[in-house]
C-alpha cells in the first residue's frame, strides 16, 4: 500500500504543529518552511483535516491553524483516513460511493486478505498518536522551531 502525499504531509502538518509550536496557532507559512511542503497543498489539506475537527484555525496576523484535539487522542489512522477516505490496500466488493458490488466478489479468494491487510494496517496507525510522534522526535534529538512571537527580549 501506498499512501498519498495529502496523507504523508497531513501527519506531517498536524506533527508539526504538536512539537514545534505545541498546539498553539501556526502559520502555513512556518509548516511549510519547516517540512519543505507547499503552502497552497498544505491549505488543501489543512481544510479537510479542519472539516474533520483535527484542526482549527484562527484569523488575523497572529492567526494560523492549532490542534482542536490533545496529542493523545490524534492518531495516525485518523489522519489517514481522512485525507485517503480509508485505509484499505485494495478497493473491491462495495468501494466506497459506488452502489455497484464488484463483479467478482462472491468468487475472490484474495478479498479476504485484503480486507485482512486493511484492518491490521488500521490498528497499527491507531496505535500511533501524535504525541508518540513528538515523544520520537525528542528522543531523536530534533530541535524545536519555536515561532519568533515566542522570543521576547529586554
Amino acid at each position: 500500500m501506498k499512501l498519498s502525499t495529502q496523507s504523508r504531509y497531513g501527519v506531517r502538518a498536524v506533527f508539526d504543529i504538536a512539537y514545534h509550536s505545541e498546539g498553539l496557532e501556526t502559520q502555513v507559512k512556518d509548516i511549510s518552511r519547516r517540512q519543505g511542503i507547499s503552502q497552497r497543498y498544505l491549505e488543501q489539506i489543512f481544510q479537510k483535516l479542519r472539516r474533520a475537527g483535527i484542526v482549527r484555525s484562527k484569523r488575523g496576523p497572529t492567526g494560523g491553524y492549532f490542534l482542536s484535539k490533545r496529542t493523545e487522542d490524534i492518531t495516525l489512522g485518523e489522519i489517514i483516513r481522512i485525507t485517503e477516505s480509508g485505509i484499505t490496500p485494495v478497493v473491491c466488493g462495495n468501494p466506497e460511493g459506488s452502489n455497484q458490488p464488484c463483479e467478482r466478489s462472491g468468487e475472490c479468494v484474495t478479498k479476504i486478505i485484503w480486507d485482512e491487510a486493511g484492518k491490521r494496517l488500521g490498528e497499527y496507525f491507531d496505535s500511533v498518536t501524535i504525541k508518540d510522534l513528538c515523544k520520537l522526535a525528542g528522543e531523536m534529538g530534533m530541535k524545536k522551531d519555536l515561532d519568533k512571537r515566542f522570543m521576547y527580549y529586554i
